[in-house]
């Protein structure tokens, strides 16, 4: 989980995201009782991938989807996210998510590409620290409202 941690504070310009100990969020995310299967991909002997699944009733989300910066764009995101998406057809699920940060284009090009193109939810931030080191990019209007991200 530092991996994914590293990658949204790059992505923001903000090493604040995660906190001083971003660990605990992966210690968190493997005691989640939705967690249903998790899957990594190894080179060299070493994890440079990992997703999971969370499933709640007929729904599921595919969280997190990490590969390390080295080993992008070389097919390894699209294949855990296979698996992922394999693993949630065999249970039956009805409607499978990802929630990719705003700013991940590549990422949001790989879910696209692999068919997610339904928008169901949207979660709108208002920043309310003005010191705050958190960048923001104008360029995305939704039902005619110009937004940052």
């Amino acid at each position: 989980m530092g991996r994914a941690t590293q990658a949204h504070r790059d992505l923001y310009e903000d090493q604040t995201i995660g906190g001083e100990n971003p660990g605990a969020g992966f210690d968190r995310h493997l005691a989640n009782p939705q967690l249903v299967a998790l899957w990594v991909a190894e080179a060299g002997g070493q994890v440079v991938g990992l997703t999971s699944l969370l499933v709640q009733g007929k729904e599921a989300e595919i969280e997190p989807l990490v590969v390390a910066a080295g080993h992008r764009a070389h097919g390894i995101g699209r294949r855990l996210l296979d698996q992922a998406m394999s693993e949630a057809r065999a249970r039956g699920i009805r409607f499978l998510s990802v929630r990719p940060v705003a700013r991940n284009a590549a990422a949001i090009a790989l879910f696209v590409e692999a068919g997610f193109r339904l928008l169901g939810q949207i979660d709108l931030f208002q920043d309310l620290d003005a010191s705050s080191e958190r960048r923001w990019v104008d360029g995305v209007t939704l039902h005619g409202h110009r937004l940052r991200y």
